[in-house]
């Protein structure tokens, strides 16, 4: 009976027209300009649905209890609404920003949602450090403020080197917006995990039953994840003009990335969080003042 022998040499050359047919559909994709529209609609598409998921959620929060007023939680899907539309309409004109000038308008418009996504995932660490506090029985006055200072800064960092951009636009300025973005995102993250390691570790008991209905671990992942994989791909977005997310040529790139690191995990946290509040006796839930 003759067998056929595959050798190494074979399975080399077969995994060498592997990753060329690999190269190959990445390059159609990228260089059709219907598949890049195809591709931009999509991710329109699903920010859109996600979008809708958070205000008919903040409207089914805000009939169960709307004598609590703007809450933490809703605070949280409202943010969340407003990111996701917002992503959503400039994937729908994607193709018309890429044309506006002064370029800095295309800056602004394509880093404000990423500003308010982190905004949006800071909230839930100010929810946390509430109940963490309250488990102590210690004042949580300071902690909205800090919240507010700590975004103020980043915000007017942020808008500081948008100025800078557009007085004079400088390459190595770009550079630096985009790392901004990463070192915001690899600060945050630790952060989330962090706290929520010490607080189960310090008052586990206490503040186990407090989160109880809470799945703090899940959210958690969540972040760490999200902010990981954005400050990775925002330094390769900075440095590597083949990473670069502000093109129009890199559609599969944006799709991947903004799958990963807003889709993902706006819809899971969703997901986990559409559990409404009990109707009394609402010890944890927050209003914002």
């Amino acid at each position: 009976m003759y067998r056929a022998l595959v050798g190494p040499s074979d399975s080399v050359v077969i995994m060498m027209f592997t990753i060329k047919d690999a190269s190959k559909w990445w390059h159609i994709l990228n260089d059709s300009p219907i598949w890049q529209d195809r591709i931009f609609y999509l991710l329109a598409l699903l920010y859109g649905l996600v979008a809708v998921v958070a205000m008919m959620q903040l409207i089914r929060i805000q009939q169960r209890v709307p004598e609590y007023g703007w809450t933490t939680q809703k605070v949280f899907h409202f943010l969340c609404f407003l990111v996701n539309a917002v992503r959503c309409l400039i994937f729908t004109f994607r193709r018309d920003i890429q044309l506006l000038k002064p370029e800095i308008v295309q800056h602004i418009l394509l880093d404000v949602p990423s500003l308010a996504f982190f905004t949006t995932f800071a909230l839930l660490v100010l929810f946390w450090a509430e109940i963490y506090y309250q488990a102590r029985a210690v004042s949580t006055d300071g902690l909205r403020p800090t919240f507010y200072t700590v975004n103020g800064i980043i915000y007017a960092i942020q808008i500081s080197l948008w100025v800078v951009i557009w007085y004079k636009h400088v390459p190595f300025m770009v550079i630096l917006s985009k790392m901004f973005f990463a070192v915001v995102s690899l600060i945050f993250f630790p952060g989330v995990c962090l706290f929520a390691a010490l607080g189960f570790l310090l008052y586990g008991g206490r503040l186990f039953l407090m989160l109880q209905r809470f799945p703090v671990g899940y959210v958690t992942s969540i972040c760490f994840t999200c902010f990981l994989i954005r400050c990775v791909m925002m330094c390769f977005n900075a440095f590597n003009k083949a990473a670069n997310l502000d093109l129009m040529e890199h559609p599969v790139l944006n799709f991947i990335y903004y799958s990963l690191v807003e889709i993902l995990p706006s819809a899971l946290v969703l997901f986990i969080l559409k559990k409404l509040p009990p109707k009394r006796g609402i010890n944890q839930y927050h209003n914002i003042r």
